[in-house]
């Protein structure tokens, strides 16, 4: 198991490095280690003034992490969620780069006891950091049949929400769900095979996990903090892996977060500068998506913070 892990692909490695403008004294933040494939590279561009900083939520991504560059001078490590980046002492005198890599990572999606994924059966947990927090059993046993479907409708843009909630309240009132097979099977059933390609109960699975573990909240904290760690002229680099974080990314870098919205009748509201220089998008080419097929609907935006 454990050479497979190290033998994952990271997605737009190439891409990443050249977005980072890694300098060898420079200072980074690799907000989701995962199993190292980013961070790798990164250290290998460091020198010996240079520092490279790991967190990550997950636990066994963090055991990794010690395990690979425990003992690098160069190198700390912090099992967190990026979001406490800013909170992190570590941080405090500044850094060139900070990197971000959404979603849940394929070890993650590999292990069935993580319960991620519906191609194997596991029990129905979806939290990053198994050791805190509320499992999606535990939640799916109690939320409100409104909230389900809020949830589904909010984070997987599930038409069939409700069909799904009331479906999962009923079926609750007999048993709990508590497996990945379970849940999965319960919303094909209720709602059948509507996409090519695709099962049914994939945008459920996709809601639950980001609502479990607040990734829009994550997201959102984990932006603004390293907007305030940052160096002027410093990188950020986010992969997202669906519009709904990609759009908060988007916003970000551009500064629109929080702005107003223009009234109608009514002259335009003149935004702020922004704190960052958009540099733009990138997309997996032709062979990666070959090679890896996981990085499809991967995006990976830049910007520069200002001077």
């Amino acid at each position: 198991m454990r050479e497979k892990e190290f033998r994952h692909v990271p997605v737009m490695l190439a891409e990443v490095l050249e977005a980072l403008q890694i300098g060898a004294d420079g200072t980074y933040l690799d907000g989701t280690f995962g199993r190292g494939g980013h961070a790798r590279e990164v250290l290998a561009r460091l020198g010996p003034p240079g520092r490279l900083l790991l967190m990550d939520r997950d636990p066994t991504a963090i055991a990794t992490a010690r395990e690979t560059f425990g003992k690098d001078e160069r190198v700390r490590i912090r099992h967190d969620s990026f979001a406490e980046l800013a909170d992190w002492p570590e941080t405090a005198q500044g850094l060139d780069g900070v990197f971000f890599d959404l979603g849940v990572s394929s070890p993650q999606l590999d292990d069935a006891t993580r319960g991620f994924s519906f191609q194997a059966e596991g029990p129905l947990d979806m939290r990053m950091d198994p050791t805190s927090g509320v499992s999606a059993a535990d939640w799916l046993a109690d939320a409100p049949e409104a909230a389900i479907a809020d949830v589904l409708w909010q984070y997987g843009e599930e038409r069939l929400s409700r069909r799904i909630a009331r479906a999962i309240v009923a079926r609750r009132a007999e048993e709990p769900l508590r497996t990945t097979a379970q849940l999965a099977d319960l919303v094909a059933r209720t709602i059948g095979y509507r996409e090519r390609n695709k099962h049914p109960a994939t945008r459920t699975f996709q809601s639950l996990r980001i609502h479990i573990n607040d990734e829009m909240g994550a997201l959102e904290k984990g932006l603004q903090g390293a907007l305030e760690r940052l160096r002027p002229g410093g990188r950020l680099v986010v992969i997202s892996f669906h519009s709904l974080e990609d759009r908060v990314v988007k916003r970000f870098m551009r500064g629109r977060d929080g702005q107003p919205a223009s009234r109608r009748h009514l002259p335009p509201v003149e935004a702020p500068e922004s704190a960052f220089v958009a540099l733009g998008k990138v997309f997996p080419g032709e062979r990666e998506l070959a090679d890896n097929p996981r990085s499809r609907s991967a995006v990976l935006r830049v910007a520069e913070k200002r001077r």
